[in-house]
């Protein structure tokens, strides 16, 4: 094995992460062995040295003393093996240690673009968070760019850009999981470009710029898809690349969407923190649009930490903000898709989680009431329309309104109809569980029966 192969090893990476040696740490795995019944173990630095290399594994009752020690459950080491189970007690991953150059760019780029990644229980820590988006706050853009290898121009960052814009939309209709493949491949390519290639200095900020939204497209694919520890490192990957391209656009958009998984698997303070820092770039895009939904997920996120003060004041601002917003057709391509109805979808769903299913359904309402193109457009996007019918029929039941609830139950499981997402599918057995506390109303279980998919 390398030497920078064994310093990718987890075991090498979590002696470092503790700030400990290998005898140090060997000293207490052979006490925790003792101590749980196996007896006497070895605990010489070469041990850990002939792992790290992989010329063998530790045994069984090592491997159960080391769990123990990082509070790791014996199942783990069934389920995922040597030494992939050590990287549940990492909680965060190399990515986020490589340096904020464009070398690490480059580096983090071929790492998440790659065909295979075992890394698959990355953790990423508020502290890991606050980390991140300091040194993304702190870095030189892209400066002096190479001369060696073919030269390209403008015409290549223009192709790889209407190519994205298109993923994003195939993402709206087709659903998360295939077009994360197409991320994947979008990434590689244009990390290929990035290191093969010569440009001058504008066409290879652009070129990261690209290789930003398509790691940012890969990472919302992938949480769509249920996976989650692959979206977190395209997320940091992608705000590396967004900090050599030197674009706020680009870097607050990412933010955004980081902050939709941090807000909706249990980190709602982490994910508060993120939009904060997309919110500091806000002037820098010069898109009333953009910063709106910012906004926005400033409310979701404040309203999943259960802030209704903070929610509201975050309601409010994006209301504010989008009274400046421009046409759509000639806004920032990368909001598409936030009009006003959407602004009140959000604030709606914010309304939910903070208990408040009255004002919830006013604001889903006032969704499909706005007029003209601020409407909601349903038709665009099917998975984010039913998941909002799904919050909506929510909303109605909670309001003791069972007969709406199921109605627009069943609108939101025929609007999902085809599209793919781990999400929506979540959502909506979320919103079955939610109603067989009623399965006594006959409306209420012939919709269970018709949605029971065992």
């Amino acid at each position: 094995m390398t030497t920078d192969a064994a310093e990718r090893h987890p075991l090498a990476y979590l002696l470092a992460v503790r700030g400990t040696n290998a005898e140090a740490y060997l000293l207490r795995v052979a006490e925790q062995h003792q101590r749980m019944g196996y007896g006497q173990m070895a605990y010489r630095k070469e041990k850990a040295s002939r792992w790290i290399a992989g010329v063998y594994a530790p045994s069984y009752h090592t491997q159960l003393a080391m769990a123990a020690i990082e509070g790791i459950p014996p199942e783990a080491i069934h389920a995922h093996g040597w030494p992939g189970w050590l990287l549940l007690a990492l909680p965060d991953h190399t990515l986020f240690t490589l340096p904020w150059t464009t070398t690490g760019a480059v580096h983090a780029l071929e790492i998440t673009g790659g065909p295979v990644d075992r890394r698959k229980f990355l953790i990423t820590t508020s502290v890991t968070l606050g980390t991140t988006v300091a040194q993304w706050s702190a870095a030189a853009p892209a400066g002096a760019a190479p001369t060696a290898g073919r030269h390209i121009g403008a015409d290549v960052p223009d192709h790889f850009e209407q190519r994205l814009d298109s993923l994003r939309r195939l993402d709206d209709t087709v659903g998360s999981g295939d077009v994360y493949d197409a991320a994947r491949a979008e990434l590689r390519l244009i990390t290929a470009t990035l290191k093969s290639a010569s440009f001058d200095e504008g066409v290879e900020r652009r070129l990261f710029g690209a290789a930003a939204e398509a790691s940012r497209s890969a990472g919302w694919t992938a949480y769509d898809s249920g996976k989650a520890a692959a979206a977190e490192r395209h997320y940091s990957t992608a705000l590396r690349a967004a900090a050599s391209a030197d674009n706020p656009v680009v870097g607050a958009n990412i933010l955004a969407f980081w902050a939709i998984q941090h807000y909706s698997t249990g980190n709602p303070r982490g994910a508060v923190d993120l939009i904060e820092a997309a919110l500091s770039q806000a002037p820098r895009t010069g898109s009333a649009r953009l910063t709106s939904m910012l906004h926005a997920r400033a409310c979701r996120a404040h309203a999943h930490a259960g802030d209704t003060r903070a929610a509201d004041r975050s309601a409010n601002a994006a209301l504010a903000a989008y009274e400046n917003a421009g046409p759509i057709e000639e806004d920032l391509p990368c909001v598409y898709w936030y009009n006003l109805g959407e602004a009140h979808q959000l604030i709606g769903s914010s309304a939910l989680n903070l208990g408040n299913p009255k004002r919830a359904v006013a604001h889903f309402l006032q969704a499909s009431d706005a007029h003209s193109q601020e409407t909601y457009n349903a038709a665009a996007f099917p998975r984010g329309h039913s998941i909002y019918l799904a919050r909506l029929a929510e909303a109605h039941l909670s309001l003791g309104n069972v007969d709406a609830a199921v109605a627009t139950a069943h609108d939101a499981v025929d609007r999902m109809g085809g599209v793919t997402s781990a999400r929506g599918t979540n959502t909506l057995e979320d919103l079955r569980k939610k109603l067989a506390r009623r399965r006594g109303v006959p409306a209420v279980a012939d919709f269970l029966d018709y949605t029971d998919t065992e």
